[in-house]
């Protein structure tokens, strides 16, 4: 479903909201995604991990590197 929604004083722009059914899809679908595995090593130990894994630990590299507990930060996901 759309509705037309005022974004500021002069813009209006589309947002789609999704039913119950599309919603409960949606997120299946997206947790599913969260536990497909990767090949980039664990920061403790192993060869593989999952997405959601993933994500945590470079919030936690990052964290570190904001409140200077390490001196640099270099993502270990790269875009292609």
């Amino acid at each position: 479903m759309f509705k037309i929604e005022k974004m500021s004083d002069s813009k209006k722009g589309k947002r789609e909201y999704l039913n119950d059914v599309e919603t409960k899809d949606f997120t299946a679908k997206l947790n599913n995604y969260f536990e497909t595995v990767v090949e980039i090593p664990i920061i403790k130990a192993g060869e593989r991990q999952t997405i959601e894994t993933l994500i945590n630990e470079e919030v936690l590299l990052f964290a570190k590197y904001l409140r200077v507990e390490k001196r640099d930060w270099i993502p270990r996901i790269t875009i292609v």
